[in-house]
């Protein structure tokens, strides 16, 4: 059984990575998928094929998604394509770590701008479109470090958690329309950045996880289809967490 049959889902942050992961098991649930990343790039070009591969539809949207434009075109573009909008993915986002001290403004400024700003941006896009519908998923991805912190994440930790602050009032305000907005907790999850870290610091974060391994992509993908499917009518205004255990 195929829990996203003829879903229209967008998501941002798509070209690698957690996105990716989401992005391919929507369209191997049966969803036509509005891919985004800011620029055309080869990892891009290979998540699209991926889709494409499964028999679903896929149209990319190229762009930063704290602009509005952007976040227009995105929602646009799934009502020209399929009629509707059934599901957005903000998973789009960005770090920018040093300790507070060593942390210039624009470096604070971007992480809020990309992490917070695109989620405001693309969700309240997507709400005018879902409260039209009278239905719709609006899905954020936020972060364990919202729970816990992070040294040197003073600025992803803060936008993190105020992408669930964001989440909570939205689903207060858009239930009423049958759009349900909920959002995920994540753990350390298996990405390009987290192989770079030393072995030392991995060893030490698989320690604190009672699951004794980090996460895969899929890992994210399997709530997401989830919290974008039928199984999931009455579940709003909650963050899943996605931790392995590691925090709760």
């Amino acid at each position: 059984m195929r829990l996203l049959e003829d879903k229209a889902a967008i998501v941002t942050g798509a070209s690698r990575g957690i996105g990716r992961a989401i992005a391919l098991e929507f369209a191997k649930n049966g969803a036509n998928v509005i891919v985004n990343s800011t620029k055309p790039s080869e990892p891009m070009d290979e998540t699209i094929r991926l889709i494409e591969e499964t028999g679903a539809f896929c149209t990319p949207v190229y762009g930063s998604v704290e602009k509005e434009s952007t976040a227009r075109e995105l929602i646009d573009s799934a009502v020209r394509t399929h009629g509707k909008l059934d599901i957005l993915i903000n998973n789009a986002g960005v770090t920018r770590d040093k300790p507070l001290l060593l942390m210039r403004e624009d470096e604070f400024d971007d992480v809020m701008s990309v992490n917070l700003k695109g989620t405001y941006q693309c969700s309240r896009e997507a709400a005018r479109q879902m409260m039209k519908q009278r239905s719709g998923r609006i899905i954020q991805v936020s972060s364990i470090s919202a729970l816990s912190g992070r040294p040197g994440q003073c600025n992803y930790a803060a936008s993190k958690a105020a992408v669930v602050g964001f989440t909570k009032s939205l689903a207060r305000e858009l239930g009423k329309f049958n759009v349900l907005v909920n959002a995920l907790y994540v753990g350390v999850i298996d990405t390009e950045m987290t192989r770079k870290m030393p072995a030392a610091a991995h060893k030490e974060i698989t320690r604190n996880i009672p699951l004794g391994r980090i996460g895969t992509p899929e890992e994210v993908a399997g709530p997401c289809v989830f919290l974008g499917s039928d199984l999931s009518t009455f579940v709003n205004g909650t963050t899943i967490n996605i931790s392995g255990g590691a925090y709760t």
